[in-house]
């Protein structure tokens, strides 16, 4: 098949997240098929961006073939992001013709996050004559009404609405990362018998050759604490308000004058909006027992992670979590075998799922302290055989390449006549 795949925040293992849409268009190149990618130039949850010009630039990676389409950078949501994402779908609209006569596509797949590319999606895949894919990373807009509090009445937010409606109408199928999703998109108007659930994963490359080794402070931060016997506590990803890395620090300065908690070593590895705020809270407090990293290449988070004793994934207590999660560090976590300590409350839970470590209630200080201590004191043995529960789990549903057939036979199995 030709697959055309539009994701403004796409990535590459050389540029960064979003990974999501490189592995599976992988797969699928290996699997025979052709790829399209279309993505803005400017995202910021990459760690680089591409070189573009004025114009949009083509670019082949590991088969794949990228279209890059210039775009201002922006800073946090509000203005300047809304700008990047008209200039991005403005830019895909007008190319409507060049790519239907130069992609042929017979699945085009809307995968943007925000859900306004579904319009640019149903125009190419009318012309072309082409399955229409919608793919749910997040619920817009009730992410953002519910995470950040911006009002229903919001212009935003409407538009958002009625993208939403037109995609769960209009798509021939819908794939869903989140697993609990059927109540809300049935009450948005969707078929489900158009719904297959397609979470994040991982990609067995990525472990199966010889880590690519970390350097630098990261190496000799962990270096350090394994000399000196301090247990680690491993975060690696994003750094926002969604990932509740407040309650970790609060956490940490409680712990760093209890008798046993003290031996504990908190890595932070990664970047985002609210890393200014996180590292002028460690200065301020005294945080001692923190240790703050700059974000590291992909292939390197295995030889990191190989190293860290209890892997720290936390999550806002908000109401959206009832539809579900489908974190990628969290696969990493589990890929490199290291026992989790999740602090969440949401639809599903795949540490406790998986047996691979402790669950806490989420922003609860208290909670995290006690799961903390509680996993500092198992054995190393005990920790071990979380770790390879978590392991065993990612490999048999949690591969790209099984997510990726799961993908397409879902068109098969849920598109309209």
């Amino acid at each position: 098949m030709n697959i055309l795949y539009i994701n403004h925040y796409a990535g590459t293992p050389a540029l960064g997240m979003e990974f999501r849409p490189y592995y599976l268009a992988r797969e699928w190149v290996r699997a025979g098929h052709r790829v399209q990618m279309l993505a803005a130039s400017y995202s910021h949850v990459r760690a680089r961006q591409p070189e573009v010009g004025a114009t949009p630039k083509n670019e082949t990676v590991d088969g794949i073939a990228y279209r890059w389409y210039p775009t201002r950078r922006y800073v946090g949501n509000g203005v300047g992001r809304v700008r990047n994402i008209w200039e991005f779908l403005s830019q895909v609209w007008r190319d409507t013709d060049r790519l239907v006569r130069d992609a042929r596509p017979d699945v085009v797949i809307a995968s943007s996050t925000y859900p306004m590319d579904i319009w640019v999606a149903r125009r190419i895949a009318r012309r072309a004559k082409a399955k229409l894919v919608f793919e749910v990373h997040d619920l817009w807009p009730l992410s953002p009404i519910e995470l950040s509090g911006m009002s229903p009445k919001h212009p935003f937010a409407r538009l958002c609405f009625k993208a939403e409606s037109d995609a769960y109408r209009d798509a021939d199928v819908v794939i869903s990362m989140l697993p609990c999703v059927h109540s809300y998109m049935a009450s948005r108007g969707l078929d489900l018998d158009k719904l297959a659930i397609v979470p994040n994963g991982i990609s067995p490359d990525d472990w199966s050759d010889k880590p690519y080794p970390i350097s630098g402070d990261l190496a000799g931060t962990l270096a350090t604490a394994r000399a000196v016997g301090e247990t680690v506590v491993g975060y690696a990803g994003s750094m926002g308000e969604p990932n509740a890395l407040d309650t970790l620090l609060d956490a940490a300065a409680r712990l760093r004058v209890d008798p046993v908690g003290r031996r504990l070593r908190f890595v932070l590895v990664g970047d985002g909006h609210l890393r200014a705020h996180l590292q002028e809270r460690v200065r301020a407090e005294g945080l001692v027992n923190v240790t703050m990293l700059p974000p590291i290449p992909k292939l390197q988070v295995p030889a990191m992670l190989a190293q860290v004793d209890i892997a720290y994934i936390g999550w806002q207590h908000v109401p959206i979590y009832r539809f579900g999660i489908a974190p990628n560090k969290l696969m990493d976590y589990m890929m490199a075998g290291r026992a989790v300590l999740h602090s969440v409350e949401a639809g599903n839970d795949p540490v406790a799922e998986a047996g691979c470590g402790v669950t806490v209630a989420p922003q609860d200080t208290s909670a995290v302290v006690g799961g903390l201590l509680k996993m500092m004191n198992l054995a190393p043995a005990a920790r071990a055989v979380m770790g390879e529960r978590g392991r065993a789990f990612v490999m048999a549903k949690h591969t790209y390449p099984v997510l990726a057939k799961r993908f397409l036979d879902a068109l098969q199995t849920n598109s309209r006549p």
